[in-house]
């Protein structure tokens, strides 16, 4: 039986990887009691013991964990954004290209984080083909659910600490997601990234518009949505939907593990909007981590996953 110790397993994302791991006769999971949670000596035990650790920390607190590790048997999946441009690290993606692969062989998986998991599916296949230029300039805008936020912002919202709808953030541009969507999209320039923040507890909403016509061979919408279908055909998570629907609600795979794409526009006037939708807390956190547990322990890919 495979044992997997989850740092981190009261936090959000780690209470979702345990939702969806509970009642696998295939793994054991290894917890730490509360009184020993910030014990160095016992997570140095639990880290060195466990086939699998799952980092569900902050960032210095990952890399934190990963130095405790000091032999060469144990698998890492870090949960964090601390090494996802990391040398060293294999970026747990497993549905872009080749990503699979590397990811069952590792011993150290970066899994991606929520907007950045939309923007690439989005994004990198469009580069890679050769549709979008990699030095073009682009942007993303994205609302994510509150739970995106950790416990602080869970509690501000569901406390009435705020009856806001909307809020939009990390207005200096300067979002430590950025540098992962630009190395793993193969871009030259940073894209602007608005990010906000939504009052509904989970689900996603990521999107990147388009001028078509300031497109090399003025691509049309079908063309677009063809590399994405090509990219994903045979996918079980990710899937490319019909583009010509009237509205796209932020909750649309919440509770899931599912990605869906869609090309939106208008080609008589030049413009697309790219939209991906997903749950933050599902393949863009929890659900995510579980997947590359399954591809680096050999078993069926989406064991445990809602789809």
């Amino acid at each position: 039986m495979t044992s997997v110790f989850i740092d981190g397993a009261v936090g959000t994302t780690g209470l979702e990887i345990r939702e969806r791991l509970a009642g696998r006769d295939d793994i054991s999971i290894a917890l730490l009691a509360e009184g020993r949670r910030k014990d160095p000596a016992a997570r140095r035990e639990a880290l060195n013991d466990a086939d699998f650790v799952i980092l569900c920390l902050p960032d210095d607190a990952a890399r934190e964990a990963v130095a405790l590790i000091d032999n060469p048997r144990t698998r890492v999946i870090d949960a964090s954004s601390a090494h996802r441009v990391a040398a060293g690290w294999t970026y747990g993606f497993p549905e872009l290209p080749g990503q699979a692969e590397l990811v069952a062989t590792a011993m150290r998986v970066a899994n991606p984080g929520c907007y950045p998991t939309g923007f690439l599916a989005l994004v990198a296949p469009l580069v890679a083909a050769k549709l979008l230029p990699a030095d073009l300039p682009l942007s993303v805008n994205a609302t994510s659910g509150y739970s995106g936020g950790g416990k602080a912002m869970i509690a501000e919202f569901e406390a009435g600490g705020t009856t806001t709808a909307f809020r939009a953030y990390a207005l200096g541009l300067a979002h430590k997601h950025i540098a992962e969507m630009t190395q793993h999209a193969g871009l030259v320039h940073a894209p602007i990234f608005a990010p906000a923040v939504a009052n509904a507890y989970r689900g996603m909403v990521v999107e990147v518009p388009l001028h078509l016509h300031a497109l090399p061979g003025r691509p049309s919408l079908a063309a677009i949505e063809d590399v994405l279908r090509a990219a994903f055909d045979g996918s079980t998570l990710v899937s490319v939907a019909a583009g010509d629907i009237g509205a796209i609600d932020i909750e649309e795979n919440a509770g899931t593990d599912r990605l869906t794409l869609r090309v939106c526009g208008n080609d008589a006037v030049g413009h697309a909007r790219l939209v991906a939708t997903l749950d933050n807390l599902g393949k863009g956190a929890g659900g995510a981590a579980v997947q590359n547990l399954n591809i680096m322990a050999g078993v069926d890919p989406v064991a445990g996953l809602v789809f």
